[in-house]
């Protein structure tokens, strides 16, 4: 079931005007609650929007890539406590697969949007864009938001040929790995 998930998952950054069903953003949290963190720290955090006024305001966080966000029905934001774990980054990126995948198997499609390192302006980061928008607090980074919603478009699964094979050895570096 797992290797059929992802084998057709893809990035989906058209969105019907469809609401995400309470059942279902239920399930999301559920999944993102339920990913793995180091030793069990879960320095993470989540703030779920709905709102379309915000959602637009979040769509412009950055100059390219979240443009698509003002066009979902939801957005979950991302962050973790630094505080926490020195691995933060790493859990963090954990919980937001753990929404991809939870949103596909319910029929929703979603789009990671990077956020931390990122810049809103010249003068500002999207961090700080983003956290002054949703009042989160200073000790709280942004790792990224995850735009969902059902899709309004339909995009092919990546073909296992044209996977990256060449990326992987066999037993050291530089040895072709032979499936």
């Amino acid at each position: 079931m797992f290797l059929s998930l992802i084998r057709k998952r893809r990035s989906i950054r058209r969105y019907t005007q469809e609401p995400v069903e309470a059942e279902k953003l239920e399930l999301l949290v559920e999944a993102a609650l339920r990913s793995p963190s180091s030793m069990g720290n879960t320095p993470w955090e989540f703030v779920i929007v709905t709102h379309p006024e915000i959602l637009e305001r979040l769509s412009t966080a950055k100059p390219h890539g979240a443009t698509f966000l003002k066009y979902a029905p939801l957005g979950i934001i991302v962050c973790a406590d630094p505080g926490k774990s020195s691995v933060w980054i790493e859990d963090a990126s954990i919980a937001a697969i753990f929404i991809h995948l939870a949103a596909d198997s319910l029929g929703l499609g979603s789009c990671w949007i990077q956020i931390r390192e990122r810049m809103h302006s010249e003068e500002m980061s999207a961090e700080a864009y983003i956290s002054g928008i949703l009042n989160i607090p200073r000790h709280l980074k942004v790792e990224a938001v995850v735009a969902i919603g059902y899709p309004a478009e339909k995009m092919a699964p990546h073909l296992r040929e044209t996977l990256p094979y060449e990326k992987v050895f066999d037993g050291y570096y530089g040895r072709p790995y032979k499936a």
